[in-house]
């Protein structure tokens, strides 16, 4: 008898027993990646029931060549490395930094390949997947997304920075330690703009109760392997890879704007190729889609690309960034810590859609050096930059303060108008101005030190009297147009390039002895 009733718990032990009472055996893959034009190719792997926790280490085994790495799994989006050489790992409560945490599902995974680089082929890869029955990570402190509120109730101008990375994408410092730095030199609120992933919004809840003044606006950079672009206020993830399974630019500029993000368009005038992977702009989309663009990027000054965006019909707001991937704690001329430029909004108060509606509005004025450089409030007939004035004359006036020793230049359709010492503090100017008989004219200030720019503003933009807004005049969240410059120029590794190149390290040594000259004459 005693037999028999072994015997049944043994077998109601055995079918209780999960699928798999210790780890799965580990899969490897190896290969080279497929030639073409497409810039992306997936590596399928099965997932059984019962996984708590998968890890994807990856090897690039051809000197020279760069390539990215993310995960997807059968419902989508898992994270997005890019070119660090950190393992991809996703748990049920935890993950590594720019990876996911969440359920399981069982079923066909994918590791995403991105071709940043192919220089030497064959370019041959190794990858090697763990599936775990138990977790090694800890769980981790995330809740989903809300909106921190309002900071400041005062309408005001606040100083931010639009463009800082952390651990979540392909540098070191935690997001703690980065708001802690932006926050010691006086920024009232950060957009912490991750390459192609989303994966600190849970993690921003437990974070900015810490930091009370200091505001964490969401975003991403849309990062890809011909150009760059911030999503400003981005939640949801939008796919980036561009020519492959139907992804276009123009989808991206409009599933971001559908969610009420900005698109704004960044660095678009950083060399590419071999110093900076993706870093310059080659679309070619609609510019009265686009809602920004960085005129300054770190030490990147793009105000002529600006220029060309607005001649051709754009209300494009200038924005700045310093795309800082160290904390505040790098060095060397190239360089540029959080708030290197700073961007000043003015909004009705600090919150994520105050800002947001004051840059939309074109309400920003852009601080090259840092957020203590001189400010200027332009104005046109008493309206704000950013707006649109219908007037047949109109006086266009700006304040500066602490700018004395530098030059103003009022800038009419991108060409200077006038040039005037700034001599006192604070310093005030006015122009009589015309509307054209059709179409619009644009005005804005600009200061300089020497030949450096310290100060940038926003258009103002002047209509003849009576003149009913033509459908030309941009409309935020409408894009249409425009093409992109090849069908498969995705991806990124927002990296210099790995590999030794004589061409590379001449450029960087002009630039180098550039930047180093630019801030002496302005120390």
């Amino acid at each position: 008898m005693w037999i028999r009733s072994v015997w049944f718990a043994f077998c109601v032990a055995l079918v209780a027993t999960p699928a798999y009472a210790q780890d799965p055996p580990p899969i490897h893959i190896e290969g080279s990646a497929p030639e073409g034009p497409d810039n992306f190719f997936f590596l399928e792997f099965e997932v059984p029931e019962g996984i708590v926790e998968i890890e994807v280490r990856h090897t690039n085994l051809t000197p020279g060549n760069n390539l990215d790495w993310g995960l997807d799994d059968p419902n989508g989006f898992r994270g997005w490395g890019g070119g660090k050489g950190q393992p991809g790992l996703v748990g049920l409560e935890a993950a590594l930094p720019s990876y996911i945490p969440g359920p399981i599902p069982a079923g066909t995974w994918e590791v995403v390949v991105g071709k940043a680089r192919i220089v030497n082929t064959p370019a041959e890869y190794a990858v090697d997947i763990f599936l775990r029955t138990e977790p090694t990570l800890e769980p981790q402190p995330r809740s989903p997304y809300e909106d921190p509120g309002v900071l400041d109730t005062e309408a005001r101008w606040y100083a931010g920075d639009f463009h800082v990375h952390t651990h979540e994408s392909d540098t070191w410092p935690t997001i703690r330690e980065t708001l802690e730095f932006a926050e010691s030199v006086g920024l009232d609120f950060v957009m912490l703009s991750e390459h192609n992933t989303n994966s600190g919004l849970t993690l921003y809840g437990s974070l900015q109760p810490d930091f009370p003044e200091l505001l964490i606006v969401p975003g991403v950079e849309w990062t890809t392997y011909a150009g760059h672009a911030n999503a400003i206020g981005a939640i949801e993830w939008v796919d980036f890879k561009v020519g492959v399974r139907g992804v276009t630019v123009e989808g991206a500029v409009e599933a971001y704007q559908d969610q009420g993000a900005l698109f704004s368009i960044d660095h678009p005038a950083v060399p590419g190729d071999n110093f900076c992977i993706g870093c310059p702009w080659e679309y070619e989309v609609d510019p009265t889609t686009i809602d920004g663009l960085e005129v300054q990027g770190g030490i990147w000054d793009a105000i002529s690309y600006w220029e060309e965006m607005c001649a051709a019909g754009s209300h494009a707001t200038a924005l700045g960034g310093s795309d800082d991937h160290a904390a505040g704690q790098g060095s060397g001329v190239l360089y540029s810590p959080i708030g290197m430029p700073t961007t000043m909004v003015f909004a009705d108060e600090l919150s994520v859609e105050a800002i947001m509606e004051g840059v939309r509005s074109g309400r920003v004025v852009v601080k090259v050096d840092s957020p203590d450089a001189p400010m200027l409030e332009t104005a046109l007939s008493g309206e704000r930059m950013g707006h649109t004035v219908f007037a047949d004359t109109a006086i266009l006036s700006v304040v500066v303060t602490d700018g004395a020793g530098t030059t103003l230049r009022v800038i009419k359709n991108g060409a200077v108008l006038e040039r005037v010492s700034v001599d006192s503090d604070p310093f005030t100017h006015e122009t009589n101005v015309q509307a054209p008989a059709e179409g619009e004219d644009r005005y804005r200030h600009q200061l300089m030190r020497g030949i450096d720019p310290q100060t940038i503003g926003s258009y103002v933009w002047l209509r003849a009297e009576g003149e009913a807004p033509d459908a030309g005049v941009p409309d935020a969240g409408s894009p249409d147009g425009g093409t992109d410059p090849g069908e498969n120029s995705s991806g990124c590794s927002c990296r210099i390039a790995s590999a030794s190149d004589y061409d590379t390290g001449l450029l960087l040594m002009v630039l180098a002895v550039g930047v180093w000259y630019r801030r002496i004459r302005r120390s």
